[in-house]
This record gives C-alpha cells, structure tokens and sequence, in this order.
C-alpha cells in the first residue's frame, strides 16, 4: 500500500510540476518592463479607457473585451504581487506609484468621456460593474495564478494572457467609477472602485502565492538591517491590505448567500394557494452587517395577518434568520405600466396551468390505451365480431386487467373481453371467439368474462 502511495505521490508532483519550463529571470524582466507607466503605455491606457467607456455607455461586449485587450493595467498588478514574493521594496514602491498614476488618468478620462457623452442612462453592462461578488474574488484570484503560471513559460504565453485579461475585468470597474463621477451618482463610483480593488488585490495575491510556489530567487540585502526592515515594510503592508479584503471577501459570500436564498423564497412562496389571487409586482432584497430585508410589493387580494405570519416563519425554512419582511399591498388603482405588468403575469401563470393541464391529459389517455388495446380499431372489430359471431351483443376490451389469488396474495394482469350475449352463451362458440381474438389482436392470453 505504501508504495502504491508513493507511486500516486510522484505522478502528482510529476504532473504539477512547474520548475520544468520556468524562465524566471525573463519573467521577473518582463513584469517590471510592463510596470514601467510612460510614453506610449499612457496613451494606450487612455485610449483604452475611453473605448471601453464607449462600449459600457452602448452596451456592447464585443467593445469592451476589445478595450481590455489592449490595457497595461495587469503590469503593475502583478508587479505587486512579484515584489512581495521576491522581498523587493523598490520594485513594490515603484509598482503602487504606477498603479496609481493609472486609475487617475483612468478615472479622468473616464469621467471626462461621461461628461460630454449624449447617452446618460446606465445599460446593463455598466450596472454589472457596481456590485461586487465573490464571484469576482474567486476569478481574480484564479485569472491572476493563470496569468503569472503562463509568463513564467518560456513560451506560447500571450493567448493565457489575453484571455486572463477579459476575465479579470480591471478596465470597466474604473470605467464605471468615472460614470458615477460624472453623474453625481457616488454610489455607483463607490461599488465599481470597490469591484477595481477587489480584482486588482486578488490578482496580485495569487501573483505573490504562485512566485512562492515557483520558488522564484528572494532578493538578499547586504544591509542586514536593512533587509530586517524591507521584510517588516512588505509584511505590515500585505497585513494592512489583506485583513481588509478578507472581511470583505467574507461579506460579499454572506450577501451573496442571502441573495441566493431570497430568490429562492419568493420563488417558492409563489406556489402556494394564497398567491392565486394575489401577484408579486416588485421585489427588493436589502443586505447590510446590521440588517436583512426583504421588501414585497403586492396587488390584489390582501392577506390576512395569518397569512403573513406564515410566510415570515418559513424565512428560517432558507436560511434567512433574523431577515425582516415587508409586505406592502397595493388594494389602489394601478397606473398602465403596473396593470400590463400584472396581466401579463397572470397570463403566463395561465399559460403554465394550460400546459400542466396538456400533460396531465397526455398522460390520462396514454394510460387509457394502456388499459385498452391500443392500436385496435373497435369499429372495425365490431363489425368483424358481428359477422363471425352474431349472438354479441356489446363487449368491451381491457389490456390490463388486474387478478388477485386471494389464497397466495399473488397479482396477475391478464387482457380480458367483457361480453354480453344477446341469447344464452354457447360454451363452444365462447372458446372459439378467444382463439379467434386472440390471432386476431396478436396477443397469447386472454380472458372472457360475461356481463348482464
């Protein structure tokens, strides 16, 4: 066994290992040629600011993908997160001094480019950027390994690093930021730099995790005291930075949670009988560290207190303890935009009545031909039986007869023919039309049974 563990042990360190094709000395080059900020890197930044503004202000994907292709906004991300790992303060100091340099020229131009634009209405790509999830954490971190795992190759790394680029999204949040700014709309400035921040942190977090993995060479002071203090600068740093982000990684899970959840209960109460007459016309899910809230706005029958006990108990069925809920009930005149909203509602609620409807008549006859002999024109038969035997008088067919042995318990399905005779049966006749039927409708048993 311990020898099968060891042979599983070396085809995993063989298959992870990364030391093979590592170039650490082109890698370490090419990150800190890409935090360079100046002359043409500028102009690019600026122009990609402003075409990635364009495509948020249209709505259009294709626009902003093509915007964070062309941004250096990683270099100096990751020069971050190199110089933490490799104990480099100057290459640290150098890094933050870019990056910041680049969400100002970002912002102004942004902001600039809002400013003088004919479109002011927030489509759905510039919204996506306002709240930040932990989606966003969990793809900047995993983007961010991909990125630093594929400038250490010696080769084929610049398709990863467009693709790491899009995925990561650093450009549209600070896009976003400048659309707040322009409008007055701080709240928005406040998410979108807030999704910035979580993204950049992330990135160069696994920028720093993946350099200690590599083991990429720490660089050494000939200063000891110096080096003593370098180590504490970059550690009280990363503290400084990292327990933030960690609560506030922590409640962007709890929120996300909690949304999660909410959409599940409004889903699920919908179901019941109460909501028959009743349509939910909006609804607002509230979450901060001090209160949960979940606000529905009603029209139509008011519900009882009872009623609304209830659908506050069954909160703790989804996890939602200590969640408020507010039922506002509309029982007023709705404007036109409300009442198209509730009539189209009721609409497709009858629509997905009308198809549960269809599948339970669906099934009905599919068990209807069951318990008959489909495929079997009994017209045709009829007529058939009236020529070969003329004392029927009606009868009927059944495929599934169930028979009970009430000595043995034991149940036997057997194609049965009830009959009526129109004079007193012919035993002769009888067993003559069972071998008849049972060649005429292909089947080998089958049991007559007479009626009065």
């Amino acid at each position: 066994m311990s020898l099968y563990w060891r042979r599983v042990q070396h085809f995993v360190r063989r298959l992870t290992n990364l030391s093979a094709d590592t170039d650490v000395e082109t890698t370490v080059n090419s990150i800190k040629k890409d935090i360079d900020f100046k002359g043409a890197n500028v102009w690019i930044l600026f122009f990609a600011i402003i075409v990635a503004s364009i495509g948020l202000n249209m709505n259009s994907t294709a626009v902003i993908i093509g915007a964070m292709l062309i941004s250096p906004l990683m270099g100096p991300i990751n020069g971050i997160g190199l110089s933490i790992g490799i104990n480099d303060s100057d290459l640290l100091k150098k890094s933050i001094k870019n990056l910041l340099v680049m969400v100002v020229i970002s912002l102004v131009a942004s902001t600039a480019y809002f400013l003088i634009s004919p479109l002011s209405d927030a489509q759905s790509e510039l919204l996506a950027r306002t709240t930040p999830t932990i989606f966003d954490v969990m793809i900047a971190f995993f983007g961010g390994a991909a990125g630093i795992v594929a400038s250490s190759r010696k080769e084929g790394k610049f398709t990863i690093i467009a693709g790491v680029a899009i995925a990561t999204a650093l450009m549209p949040p600070l896009c976003t930021a400048g659309y707040g700014l322009a409008t007055g709309q701080f709240n928005y400035f406040l998410g979108a730099f807030y999704l910035f921040f979580i993204n950049s942190f992330f990135i160069a977090l696994s920028t720093f995790v993946m350099v200690r993995y590599m083991r990429f060479p720490r660089r050494k002071y000939v200063d000891a005291q110096r080096e003593k203090m370098v180590k504490r600068t970059i550690t009280v740093f990363s503290i400084i930075v990292i327990v933030p982000s960690v609560f506030m990684a922590w409640g962007m899970v709890a929120e996300t949670r909690f949304n999660s959840q909410a959409i599940r209960y409004v889903h699920d109460i919908q179901q019941e009988d109460i909501f028959d007459e009743i349509e939910i016309i909006n609804v607002k899910r509230n979450y901060s560290s001090k209160e949960k809230e979940i606000s529905l706005s009603l029209v139509g029958k008011t519900l009882e207190q009872r009623q609304i006990e209830r659908l506050q108990n069954r909160l703790v069925e989804y996890g939602l303890n200590n969640t408020k809920l507010t039922i506002k009930q509309t029982t007023g005149t709705l404007d036109i935009d409300a009442q198209a909203n509730v009539l189209s509602k009721l609409l497709d609620r009858k629509d997905e009545l009308l198809q549960e409807k269809d599948l339970i008549i669906t099934g009905l006859n599919k068990e209807l031909d069951e318990l008959t002999l489909s495929g079997v024109d009994h017209l045709q038969l009829a007529r058939e039986i009236a020529v070969e035997y003329p004392n029927v008088k009606r009868f009927s067919i059944s495929r599934h007869s169930v028979y009970t042995d009430v000595a043995t318990n034991q149940l036997d399905t057997i194609p049965t023919l009830f009959v009526e005779w129109i004079n007193p049966k012919d035993t002769i006749r009888e067993r003559k039309l069972n071998d008849w039927l049972k060649v005429r409708l292909g089947i080998d048993e089958l049991k007559i049974i007479e009626i009065q």
